[in-house]
């Protein structure tokens, strides 16, 4: 079990810090270093992993119900429309308002989906899991919370003056993706049983299992992803802006960005294995709660709120402090199950 929290805590830790990179890109566009991205991490990286990693490739995904394939590239197909909407919900509500909405949304149902999949746990487990989820998604809230009134701070001082969109149409948005998003959870308990069971009958290691899941899931869901970004350059009309000087080293920079963010998946993926029965669940909320909990220590790192009311600040501090309440928490349900 601790072996499988830690998995899972460092899963969370790199999709927390992936993005980091982008701050050290020029001449770039936000559509050319996205786009790019996604092109790296939900094809080409997945791809050669797949390919080099898993023995028998071809066999292994032929030995996989067709059924089975189909739910999980329908469900990815969800989870890429659900992130492009969170990308949208920002526009409307401002980043921290929009990503505790989102995120808050994915580790709920998320979280409780691979019930629906694989049945409910005991009582007593049960409850304290979604206790621990509860504590968490408190924390989230606080996290939104310092969010909005680190920008109301900003709009008072005169440093943001940027419009927003209508509020509800922004809740909204991020409230819908978080839900479609969460097919990404939906797609690796459905299709963790077989993959694993076909990869260890082409004598594949354990943790390969991951990377087998991760294949069908982010090639569905970049599909969806290479579209938009695809639209966003020709409509923004950026594809002139990847010919840069700077292109050898935007691209590697964005290259382990890619990196990050599919190892960080398919870490979570050999997280949730090693959780056992309700791993999924377990798996999912210590994964998303973690990503959270480093986006905003890096934050302070960073000096994002260096100019923050002390009262933006409490609720960050709040934030953080109930996220890992939770974790242990949810890591207690693991234990008793």
């Amino acid at each position: 079990m601790i072996e499988g929290i830690i998995i899972a805590i460092g899963a969370g830790l790199m999709l927390g810090l992936y993005a980091l990179p982008e701050k050290f890109t020029k001449d770039f566009k936000f559509e050319n270093t996205w786009g790019l991205f996604f092109m790296l991490t939900m094809f080409l990286v997945p791809i050669i992993a797949s390919t080099f990693l898993i023995k028998d490739f071809s066999g292994v995904f032929a030995a996989v119900p067709t059924d089975i394939l189909v739910k999980m590239a329908g469900a990815s197909v969800l989870w890429g429309i659900g992130v492009m909407m969170w990308g949208k919900a920002i526009n409307h509500i401002g980043l921290s308002l929009g990503f505790s909405l989102f995120i808050g949304t994915v580790i709920l149902v998320g979280s409780v989906l691979p019930f629906v999949v694989e049945g409910l746990p005991e009582g007593n487990v049960f409850f304290t899991i979604l206790g621990g989820i509860f504590v968490v998604l408190l924390g989230v809230l606080f996290n939104g919370q310092a969010g909005f009134t680190r920008e109301l701070d900003e709009i008072a001082a005169g440093k943001n003056k940027k419009e927003k969109g209508s509020m509800v149409t922004g809740i909204s948005i991020a409230v819908v993706g978080g839900l479609l998003a969460t097919g990404f959870s939906y797609a690796n308990a459905v299709g963790r049983p077989y993959i694993h069971e076909a990869c260890q009958a082409a004598g594949n290691a354990e943790w390969i299992t991951a990377v087998g899941v991760m294949f069908p899931i982010f090639i569905s869901g970049g599909i969806v992803m290479a579209a938009y970004f695809a639209y966003q350059l020709t409509t923004k009309k950026a594809w002139g802006d990847f010919k840069t000087p700077n292109f050898a080293k935007n691209f590697w920079l964005i290259l382990i960005m890619a990196v990050f963010h599919y190892a960080a998946s398919a870490l979570f993926a050999f997280a949730a294995f090693k959780l056992g029965e309700i791993g999924n669940t377990v798996g999912y909320a210590i994964f998303n709660t973690s990503c959270v909990a480093t986006a905003i220590v890096s934050g302070i790192i960073t000096k994002e709120w260096v100019d923050a009311s002390s009262k933006a600040k409490n609720y960050l501090y709040l934030s953080l402090a109930c996220m890992i309440f939770g974790i242990v928490i949810i890591a207690v349900g693991n234990g008793i199950a």
